[in-house]
């Protein structure tokens, strides 16, 4: 995967305007499509395995669009998110894309901090997500001018000003969301209908899930993202990947 210029990169940013008129009156399939022959071989979709990117996953490979579908393995996953990846597969026919975070680094945080250090503090935390999920994502991005995603705006207060298609400075790509205005429940609706796999955790009240250690079931009434490092009080509850 190759590297993106810094005039192609400036070119990208002036291109949303004009992309989300094309996009205008479009159903999902129809924009991806639009998409991927727009950016052909400059295109990917990231997968954290959750409900909302199983439906993304779905409509990728059952319409055979030409989109890299990748994951990232922190190493600390839940044994149902490992075997929902293997069931994925196994489903559409296809592999999703694999990336670990660098060994040297994982090492390094676990000798001289422990395995449990972002109980510790939001720093240790952000340090943690960093390895495990950042550095594996710019890799997993080189070269890709247009990165779809499964957030919606309901999943945080962050994510509430988030655009249907946007500039991302933080990676130097366009984002396409193409699930920001829908709701869980329309998300869950959709994947049944579908008899699209899920994570069978989603129906134990896990809205959203992550990293084994720092992933809980919600309560009746809590927020969406009271379930992901619950132990934090301030904090934007993000990991860096969509950091605004």
């Amino acid at each position: 995967m190759s590297q993106i210029s810094a005039l192609e990169t400036s070119a990208l940013d002036t291109r949303v305007p004009a992309l989300l008129r094309e996009l205008e009156g479009k159903s999902i399939v129809e924009s991806l499509t639009l998409l991927a022959a727009e950016f052909e071989g400059q295109i990917a979709f990231s997968s954290s395995l959750g409900i909302e990117d199983q439906l993304i996953t779905h409509y990728i490979f059952e319409n055979n669009l030409p989109i890299r579908v990748f994951s990232l393995d922190t190493g600390r996953l839940f044994n149902e998110t490992y075997t929902l990846l293997h069931k994925t597969n196994q489903h559409y026919g296809k592999n999703i894309e694999v990336f670990f975070p660098q060994h040297e680094a994982v090492e390094r945080l676990v000798t001289e901090k422990g395995t449990l250090s972002f109980y510790n503090s939001i720093e240790n935390r952000k340090e943690c997500c960093y390895i495990r999920k950042v550095e594996p994502l710019k890799r997993a991005l080189q070269g890709v001018k247009l990165w779809v995603t499964g957030i919606r705006a309901e999943q945080s207060d962050a994510r509430h000003d988030l655009q249907l298609l946007e500039w991302d400075p933080g990676f130097q790509t366009i984002k396409y969301n193409p699930l920001l205005d829908w709701s869980f429940e329309g998300v869950r609706e959709a994947v049944k209908e579908l008899h699209i796999p899920y994570n069978p955790l989603h129906d134990k009240g896990f809205v959203s899930i992550g990293c084994a250690p720092c992933t809980r079931a919600i309560a009746e009434g809590e927020d969406f993202r009271a379930g992901r490092w619950w132990w934090e009080s301030n904090s934007k509850k993000e990991c860096g990947l969509h950091a605004r």
